[in-house]
């Protein structure tokens, strides 16, 4: 597992995440830990390292 920093596409805090980095990629949902809104994660590793990540709202 890996932490990794970004800022959250709604309330624009800086908030981080646990991702598994054992795995090639992963894409889920999660709600923001300070304004609970759900962002849509999408992140893909090479060798044990994130190699893209991605970080977006989702309309409701």
């Amino acid at each position: 597992m890996e932490e990794y920093f970004f800022d959250c596409p709604y309330c624009w805090e800086k908030i981080s995440m646990l991702l598994d980095v054992s795995v090639s990629g992963q894409s889920y949902i999660e709600d923001c830990e300070t304004c609970c809104n759900p962002i849509q994660i999408d992140y893909t590793t090479l060798e044990s390292e994130i190699a893209y990540f991605e970080a977006n709202s989702i309309e409701q």
